[in-house]
């Protein structure tokens, strides 16, 4: 990824996509770029933590955790569309909690003939 590219075109705007984040109560906003084969990204979260290129990866990787790949495979043909027509995707996250699953108690441990 490139630190030149992310400093030419995603670092500028890091202060107007915070302030959207915010107006819209989102938890991150991830921006991704590309130029003549580069690629640069960005995530920032609501306390205004920047994370650039490997480091923005990284921390996607880790908010999905078990879900980053079916999530980035639902999210790429539009980022791809957003980077040919507008020359950057800008994605907003929200993170939602979910509770976790009970587990049924005694189920399958008796069977009735």
């Amino acid at each position: 990824m490139s630190l030149v590219l992310y400093q030419d075109k995603l670092a500028k705007n890091i202060d107007e996509w915070h302030e959207e984040l915010i107006s819209e109560s989102g938890d991150f906003a991830f921006v991704i770029t590309s130029r003549d084969g580069d690629v640069a990204m960005t995530m920032i979260d609501k306390d205004k933590n920047i994370y650039v290129n490997e480091e923005a990866r990284d921390q996607l990787s880790k908010l999905w955790a078990k879900n980053y790949v079916k999530n980035a495979k639902f999210l790429l043909p539009g980022i791809a569309d957003h980077i040919n027509e507008y020359g950057l995707a800008i994605t907003g996250i929200t993170v939602q909690k979910t509770s976790k699953r009970s587990k049924a108690i005694g189920m399958g441990k008796r069977f009735l003939y």
